[in-house]
């Protein structure tokens, strides 16, 4: 059996359940501190490292009696973040110590940034962490960590779309919890997108339970698209890019032309997405946003969900190397007077959907937006 003493996210009972897969109830769970320590956020990630401060102490939980698979779940969960375990003296409530094992990043991976507050964790990055460490946790024993680890960003982005999804209502009356039974539910892939199968019911129209389905979902976060225009001169910018299921699909034409499109961090509102994402890729900064709405993309195939707007911009410059490199993304941009841009979608020239929802959009509030 082994001891670990945890100081950061691990604190939070609800995900440390999840992780080791069992209830806590069988184990000695008491409250104890790291002396010459302290915790803080790590610089532009949603977790906390520790570092060696003299004057410092690390307030945590002393963990006693975890068994061999506990640990190596945690070591599968830990590893993702790059975090190693080492021996450490642990300071008990009632003035005695003991040894336990203690999780420590990797020497001079993160940067700390501000002393890091359990509370202020739980209340802005809480459920996150147990929608994401819910995925995590499905791949235990059939990935390695530091391959689930490549995929943090957009496992985090999933569970960001999934907390913003359970709240999207628009008055239907039926309920899931009665109306929808899942006999099994199974992540089948992950690595950019997640591919998730599940056997499901669901009440049908007459009032019955329908046959057992058996269906898949590319699993996806949620997006922005935004078409920049320019009000003043009358024109619109598109950018262009390499898209690799064009390609996949045998189509000759793999470079398409659209609005400005990524994915929503998590924490990001739609409207800072789209800001964001426009400076990215055309290096324009938008003067006000005009929401066109919101839905999913392809409900039959894809749990992703699009935001889409007109971005309202002073356009009088392209580019030929927009995005983020880091990313992959290759983008050039092009500024159309509108009437040639309705000329090209009137000679279905565009083969972008958003495209062309967007300048169907455009075209009914161009005057108001002019004047």
């Amino acid at each position: 059996m082994s001891n670990l003493f945890f100081y950061g996210t691990l604190r939070y009972l609800p995900l440390l359940e999840l992780v080791l897969g069992r209830p806590l109830s069988r184990l000695e769970v008491t409250q104890a501190a790291l002396p010459g320590h302290a915790v803080y956020s790590v610089d532009g990630q949603p977790f906390p490292m520790i570092v060696k401060e003299k004057s410092g102490q690390a307030d945590g939980l002393l963990v006693q009696g975890l068994s061999p698979d506990d640990l190596r779940r945690l070591v599968f969960y830990e590893g993702g973040f790059d975090y190693d375990l080492s021996p450490q003296t642990i300071q008990l409530e009632d003035g005695s110590q003991t040894q336990a094992s203690v999780f420590f990043p990797e020497p001079d991976l993160w940067f700390p940034g501000e002393r890091w507050s359990l509370q202020g964790w739980i209340d802005q990055w809480g459920e996150l962490s147990i929608a994401a460490a819910q995925e995590v946790m499905s791949f235990y024993g059939r990935m390695d960590a530091k391959a689930v680890s490549r995929c943090f960003p957009s496992i985090r982005t999933r569970a960001w779309a999934r907390m913003v999804a359970r709240r999207r209502q628009t008055g239907d009356l039926r309920d899931v919890r009665s109306d929808v039974v899942l006999h099994q539910h199974e992540r089948a892939y992950l690595s950019y997108f997640g591919m998730d199968e599940i056997r499901v019911q669901h009440r049908q129209h007459d009032g019955t339970m329908g046959p057992v389905l058996n269906r898949s979902a590319l699993m996806q976060g949620s997006a922005v698209v935004v078409l920049p225009y320019d009000p003043a001169r009358d024109t619109v910018l598109i950018v262009e890019q390499f898209r690799a299921p064009v390609y996949l699909i045998d189509d000759p034409e793999p470079w398409m032309w659209e609005p400005v499109a990524g994915m929503i961090d998590p924490g990001e509102s739609p409207a800072q997405a789209a800001q964001r994402e426009v400076l990215e890729e055309a290096q324009v900064n938008l003067t006000s946003l005009e929401y066109v709405g919101g839905a999913y993309s392809s409900s039959g195939s894809s749990t992703e969900y699009i935001h889409l707007y007109v971005g309202l911009a002073d356009l009088t410059k392209t580019v030929e190397n927009g995005g983020v490199a880091s990313e992959g993304e290759d983008i050039r941009t092009q500024i159309l007077p509108f009437a040639e841009f309705m000329d090209r979608v009137d000679d279905n020239r565009f083969k972008d959907l958003p495209l062309l929802m967007l300048a169907n959009w455009l075209a009914r509030h161009r005057n108001r937006l002019r004047a």
